[in-house]
């Protein structure tokens, strides 16, 4: 006797988190529901509570996608094997990720996880979102500990203003103004690069 495949989803989960993503940068979060995401998607509300569970998991999983999205080429190029070159490298991906993911970028430049969500998603979701960030931080460690061959709190804050802190406000800035343009990049590498250098130097 044949066995029936299951029948796919109607409504692709990427199509929903581009909903649910979509109506948070337009409207904010609080603003948000399920019933607004599965008129956006076109998906019926019921099926998006079964397959989600609440409001609150569907944004989080939005706001997770994007920073993994982000997250996979700034690692990657945080490990270039000369440090200075990761610093230039990290520069031109988080530019060139906001220029062709703008959604995205937005998402996670915009809103932090406490500003999305109205309650505590499901333990499994809650749990993924502690730990996003590791994987970052660990790169950042490390590159702090190619540049100044320490990790002591004020080197890794060196780092992290050059490679976090400096491109978010920049980023965010252009990206809301409609400004961003490619050669962005080069700027952000030079003042990064002036960061770290102006730091060593302080030190010797």
């Amino acid at each position: 006797m044949r066995r029936e495949m299951p029948r796919p989803a109607l409504h692709g989960t990427d199509v929903l988190l581009d909903a649910a993503r979509d109506l948070v940068i337009e409207t904010g979060p609080r603003a948000v529901g399920i019933r607004d995401i599965a008129k956006r998607s076109g998906a019926p509300s019921g099926s998006l509570y079964h397959r989600f569970q609440s409001r609150d998991k569907l944004v989080a999983l939005a706001w997770l996608r994007a920073a993994r999205r982000f997250q996979t080429g700034f690692v990657a190029a945080l490990g270039t094997d000369d440090p200075f070159d990761a610093i230039r490298a990290s520069m031109r991906w988080s530019v060139g990720f906001a220029l062709s993911e703008p959604a995205d970028t937005q998402l996670l430049l915009c809103f932090s996880q406490g500003e999305l969500l109205d309650a505590a998603p499901p333990p499994e979701t809650a749990a993924e979102l502690a730990v996003v960030n590791v994987s970052v931080e660990n790169a950042v460690r490390t590159l702090t500990r190619r540049l100044f061959r320490t990790v002591t709190s004020r080197a890794v804050e060196v780092t992290t203003y050059a490679v976090i802190d400096l491109p978010y406000a920049v980023l965010r800035r252009h990206l809301l103004a409609g400004t961003l343009i490619p050669r962005a990049s080069a700027l952000l590498e030079s003042a990064a690069i002036a960061i770290v250098t102006d730091s060593m130097q302080v030190r010797r």
